[in-house]
């Protein structure tokens, strides 16, 4: 089960984290793994790990923001290829503030990245997917998007935008077999969580039904099964991954 064998699959934000725990995990499962990040460094990285496990990677440097520079990306991939089956809309940032603070160029760079780069991607992937009568894409937004969160408007907004952005693509491009699915994570071990003193990782930790940070594997486990053929009939939902801390 959830194999994806013979499938392409481009993966935003796979320098680190979340996005290179999906990559490794798609290349795991038989995918062809395309990179992508502005981090060319950090991505060849990636790819040559996935690589000495026998797995398939490349690596594509890219600005999600820029919509011509999404689709010359996803041109050269379909002519190499033949084929994008999975688009992963990862790529994220922060800047935050509070709204009293907060700049107009913090406010637009945040939605830029994290909002507009998503839109860029499916705007890109659409026509070649259409043409497959098949596909699946699948955005990465968080809880916060769902909740909200003080001192993040900007991301705030940007991930529930993802949400709704989610939901209207997939009713949208439903009929040509292409799902768009979003996942909400929660509290995910990263450099920061890493950072933080025991009593502030304990006080997290008690708003935790399940009693722990999640880790980037528990992601790309969801994102596996979304991009497999046994999630052909699921589109336009969003999924918690975040160990029962927000409940709908």
């Amino acid at each position: 089960m959830f194999k994806l064998s013979k499938k392409v699959a481009v993966v935003t934000g796979a320098s680190r984290g979340i996005g290179k725990s999906m990559a490794e995990t798609y290349a795991r499962a038989g995918a062809h793994v395309i990179c992508a990040s502005r981090s060319e460094d950090a991505l060849n990285l990636v790819a040559d790990g996935i690589k000495s496990e026998g797995g398939s990677a490349s690596v594509s440097v890219i600005n999600v923001s820029d919509l011509e520079n999404f689709q010359n990306l996803i041109k050269k991939i379909s002519d190499e290829y033949g084929s994008v089956d999975i688009l992963v809309n990862n790529a994220g940032i922060t800047r935050d503030t509070l709204i009293m603070r907060m700049s107009e160029d913090d406010w637009n760079t945040v939605i830029d990245v994290n909002l507009k780069g998503a839109f860029n991607g499916i705007k890109a992937v659409t026509r070649t997917m259409m043409k497959q009568r098949s596909g699946r894409i699948i955005n990465i937004s968080s809880v916060v998007g769902l909740t909200g969160n003080a001192g993040q408007v900007n991301y705030a907004a940007s991930k529930a935008g993802l949400i709704g952005l989610t939901k209207a693509t997939a009713k949208e491009i439903g009929s040509r077999g292409i799902t768009v699915n979003c996942i909400a994570p929660g509290y995910i071990a990263t450099d920061m969580t890493d950072q933080m003193d025991d009593q502030a990782k304990d006080l997290l930790i008690s708003q935790i039904p399940l009693g722990r940070i999640g880790s980037p594997e528990d992601i790309a486990a969801t994102a596996l099964f979304l991009a497999s053929d046994e999630a052909g009939y699921i589109t336009g939902q969003t999924f918690t991954v975040d160990g029962g801390m927000v409940m709908i």
